[in-house]
């Protein structure tokens, strides 16, 4: 049975999230601020965590940083009523994996859990793997990027991007497409969230090294290219 951690200060919705998972077949434990959420999430083998980001005590972007410390791997999903690109941003830049505004269907939080399990569990299985393009490595072990010799700091989300990128090279990635297999979640095209992780990637992976790698395709989306002049 899957372990889930929730972590949510409004009892009743914390309640309404609990029984339907739990009618889906989890295991659910409610925290209902970031100091309890901590304790449980560090001292506890969840599966998976599931929190707000406005909760007493600790808020969930601290919340998530401080997990991560000790938990790495563990998939983590935010929930919370800001749904501005900027909100989304932090909160993957916090390390979460993914990011349902509210108010959602439970069956979408289902199905996203499903999804991140279902990844979590495959990356487990791929150890020491290293993936290659040009002069530059990803070690999805370690986590580890290199080019040309020379290594590269990712947030958790730019090394997802990073690495849907370069495992699809020289093929137009559209917006959609990235939102759904890096996301997991349908784009919205009301926020830019996609091209702000696309210009933080550029500047790391790019901008110091005169062959260009991330490259945009106007009107389509981005390709991973080497090119000696990017677009």
């Amino acid at each position: 049975m899957v372990q889930a951690l929730l972590i949510e200060d409004e009892q009743r919705i914390a309640e309404l999230i609990k029984k339907g998972l739990e009618e889906q077949g989890l295991s659910v434990t409610i925290a209902y601020d970031g100091a309890v959420g901590k304790k449980l999430a560090i001292g506890n083998d969840y599966d998976i965590i599931i929190t707000d980001i406005v909760l007493p005590k600790i808020n969930g972007i601290d919340l998530c940083k401080e997990i991560r410390l000790q938990r790495p791997t563990i998939p983590i999903i935010m929930l919370t009523a800001l749904g501005t690109t900027d909100d989304k941003v932090e909160g993957f830049d916090a390390g979460a994996d993914d990011y349902l505004v509210k108010p959602f269907d439970l069956r979408e939080l289902h199905a996203r859990i499903r999804a991140l399990l279902k990844r979590s569990q495959h990356n487990a299985n791929a150890h020491g793997f290293v993936i290659k393009y040009a002069d530059l490595q990803l070690n999805l072990d370690t986590k580890i990027v290199m080019r040309n010799g020379k290594e590269i700091s990712l947030t958790p989300k730019e090394l997802k991007l990073l690495e849907y990128m370069m495992q699809n090279p020289e093929r137009v990635l559209s917006r959609t497409e990235i939102a759904e297999k890096v996301w997991e979640t349908t784009f919205d095209t009301g926020t830019n969230f996609i091209d702000v992780y696309i210009n933080y990637l550029r500047k790391k992976i790019d901008r110091d090294f005169e062959v260009k790698l991330i490259h945009t395709k106007p009107g389509h989306g981005f390709i991973f290219k080497k090119m000696d002049n990017a677009n």
